[in-house]
């Protein structure tokens, strides 16, 4: 029961890009300021933001976290939804391509 119980409260870092070593992350904090995020991604250390919440509006968040420079998360949520939302970011920064392409012409 215990164990179970430390398996749900338990959330494991979501990276933006290639793992890198968890002792090097400068903690954000939960759901910091942009500005504050901006000022400490600037310091050149790779930075930890955890975002509160689920659902739409927790994984917006996340997204302008990723925009902004943030390189791991942690997150209440489903981790494979994370995880979408930051590959989407990647493919729109010009990081990756996009999962699937496809072209809007009539």
């Amino acid at each position: 029961m215990l164990e179970d119980m430390n398996a749900r409260n338990r959330r494991d870092l979501v990276w933006t890009g290639p793992p890198g070593d968890p002792e090097d992350l400068l903690d954000a904090g939960a759901d910091p300021a942009a500005g504050e995020l901006e000022a400490l991604v600037a310091g050149g250390r790779p930075v930890k933001v955890t975002v509160t919440g689920t659902g739409s509006g927790a994984l917006a968040a996340a997204a302008v976290y990723a925009w902004l420079g943030a390189a791991a998360f942690e997150y209440e949520g489903d981790p494979d939804e994370l995880r979408q939302v930051l590959d989407m970011v990647s493919a729109m920064a010009g990081a990756r391509p996009p999962a699937v392409g496809r072209r809007a012409l009539a």
